[in-house]
């Protein structure tokens, strides 16, 4: 069966991270970049971190961080990913991935100018600058730091990286059929789009978001079934 994994991301309460969990979230996303709505603090996150159960997986999303600032996170609580949302240079994420042992996601804001081979390039540079590198994450260009709730042209998205990324950007419960279904990204990253407020989730939402990401894994492994049903043009 195909699954998308799904991140829901600016998790900052316990309510919050068990309504995801029972979703089915695969990952959930704290913020350490002190500007954000959903900034949590050291204490809160090593709080959030005790209730995560195994097989959830926790990302940290930094913008800018020394790597003082990483490493103490990544000590506060189990942390499975790195998310690198500024201005970090190869050199700057695989060196603090490198330090805390951690791999990493990186933000890639869409222009709409962008190519497809620019994403192409860009993916194929951190692959070679850190064996830590493990995604890119495609959201919207914004003059800002984070996600925005901005959705960016799906079809610059090269077919040959798409399976490889993490989509994101003005995803919610009426367009992630479509975007999935469309795309068939690796995994999904939701904040605002399930929100009730700035870091307040909606647990309805997150549920109803989640079940839109499988009626796309439905449709896409319909049409392998279908696929794998022809007849070979050999025989």
């Amino acid at each position: 069966m195909h699954r998308t994994r799904v991140k829901i991301c600016g998790i900052t309460r316990a309510q919050d991270l068990f309504a995801a969990v029972a979703a089915g979230a695969d990952a959930l996303g704290f913020v350490f970049y002190p500007k954000s709505p959903r900034y949590v603090s050291l204490d809160t996150f090593a709080a959030l971190g005790r209730a995560l159960p195994p097989y959830v997986s926790s990302t940290a999303l930094f913008v800018n961080p020394t790597l003082d600032e990483v490493r103490a996170v990544v000590e506060a609580a189990p942390v499975a990913l790195l998310q690198f949302h500024g201005d970090e240079t190869f050199e700057q994420c695989a060196a603090i991935a490198d330090a805390v042992k951690r791999p990493f996601v990186r933000a890639y804001r869409v222009k709409p100018d962008t190519t497809p081979n620019q994403l192409l390039e860009c993916e194929l540079a951190y692959r070679a600058a850190s064996p830590w590198f493990s995604s890119l994450l495609l959201d919207a260009y914004v003059d800002a730091y984070g996600g925005a709730g901005k959705v960016f042209d799906w079809s610059l998205i090269p077919k040959e990286l798409a399976p490889r990324v993490v989509l994101s950007g003005g995803l919610s419960v009426q367009n992630a059929t479509d975007a999935v279904a469309s795309v068939r990204p690796y995994a999904v990253d939701i904040s605002s789009g399930v929100e009730a407020s700035k870091g307040i989730k909606d647990a309805r939402k997150i549920a109803d978001f989640i079940a839109a990401v499988r009626a796309a894994d439905a449709i896409i492994e319909s049409e392998h079934d279908h696929e794998r049903h022809q007849p070979d043009p050999r025989n």
